[in-house]
């Protein structure tokens, strides 16, 4: 979405408002689809004392699967932004600053990315989520483990003598 901000770079303490739906439903995240509902952007641009201050947010429900116990859940996500607006650069190395292209500026490129950018590595149900068990493959959330733990090799030796002290044929 291209918006048009001609109308107030030369008129201090103007607004324009905007809202649109941006479709991140083909966007692979690790072999998954999150995106699967609309991100909602809205924000406005503002002139203040002559400076172009463009703000929004972005914000949809992700469709997640715990990356502990593989439990699909929702969870909201919103990512916020804010970005000064100029017609030509004077600082070429300021990542907060956005060049104005004859006027206009992609809100939908920068609201794909940022989005994107702001997407957690690791989702989990619950902060105390405790997984599967790797050997009975129980979800250790609902009940606990009957795996045998097996011992640690480097310590095959002692548990053998150990059995042998609690045998009482071998005394």
């Amino acid at each position: 979405m291209l918006l048009n901000v001609k109308n107030i770079i030369n008129a201090p303490g103007e607004r324009m408002e905007f809202r649109f739906d941006l479709d991140l439903s083909d966007v692979d995240f690790g072999g998954l689809y999150p995106v699967q509902e609309p991100v909602v952007v809205t924000g406005d641009v503002r002139n203040t004392a002559g400076m172009l201050i463009l703000q929004f947010t972005a914000g949809t429900t992700l469709h997640c699967v715990c990356d502990r116990c593989l439990k699909p859940f929702l969870r909201e996500k919103s990512t916020q932004c804010e970005y000064l607006l100029a017609e030509e650069l004077e600082d070429k190395e300021s990542d907060s600053i956005l060049l104005l292209d004859d006027g206009t500026v992609d809100l939908g490129d920068l609201a794909r990315t940022a989005f994107i950018l702001d997407m957690d590595t690791k989702t989990l149900c619950s902060e105390d989520c405790k997984g599967i068990c790797p050997g009975c493959g129980v979800d250790l959330n609902q009940g606990s483990c009957v795996c045998q733990k097996e011992a640690d090799p480097r310590l095959a030796v002692l548990a053998k003598l150990l059995e042998r002290k609690d045998d009482p044929e071998e005394q």
